[in-house]
């Protein structure tokens, strides 16, 4: 076992924290604030001739204004199908139909549902340490295996300090998020 084992382990494990991290931003991002972001209409799918499409691949959304969402649907067709889908996917909008576009006006929200949102992104979050932890556990263990086969203690020993300063960075990352996110969703 050499020290370029021990560089790969990191890489590997530097490459899954980070793939947790960018999970966990969009899975918050998903998380409704108190103003109008497209991205809560993401996991909306639409029936488009008989197969289901993300929103975003019928119809142009954009948001004109903080409590507003307007969704362009490119066939006229679309508009009473795209109304339905959102209003199935409970994400607690009431759509209306101008004739030219679906407005979405964002209502504000209770103090109580701020607080289940928080309470959600920070769920989110310990999810998110959950995995980094893991991903630290998994590459401790594999630097112990290559200590027995062969790998300088002194090597193992750096291996561990430098994967537990890279957790750190990693949870502090995610501390940053959900804190940024928590101020987001408690701004009225």
């Amino acid at each position: 076992m050499t020290q370029e084992d021990v560089k790969k382990q990191i890489d590997k494990a530097k490459e899954q924290m980070t793939k947790a991290v960018d999970f966990l931003e969009d899975s918050i991002a998903h998380i409704r604030a108190g103003k109008a972001d497209v991205r809560v209409l993401d996991n909306v799918m639409v029936d488009y001739y008989g197969s289901q499409m993300s929103l975003s691949q019928v119809s142009n959304v954009t948001v004109p204004d903080a409590r507003t969402i307007k969704i362009q649907p490119w066939e006229k067709k679309m508009f009473d199908v795209i109304s339905k889908a959102i209003m199935v996917s409970n994400l607690g909008f009431n759509p209306t139909n101008n004739g030219e576009a679906i407005i979405i006006s964002v209502p504000p929200l209770t103090e109580e549902r701020r607080r289940d949102l928080v309470k959600q992104a920070k769920q989110e979050g310990e999810n998110a340490k959950i995995i980094i932890r893991n991903v630290r556990k998994d590459s401790n263990e594999a630097f112990k295996k290559m200590k027995k086969d062969g790998l300088a203690e002194d090597l193992a020993k750096d291996a561990e300090d430098s994967m537990q300063k890279l957790t750190d960075s990693y949870i502090n990352k995610i501390d940053e998020l959900i804190k940024k996110k928590e101020a987001d969703i408690m701004v009225v």
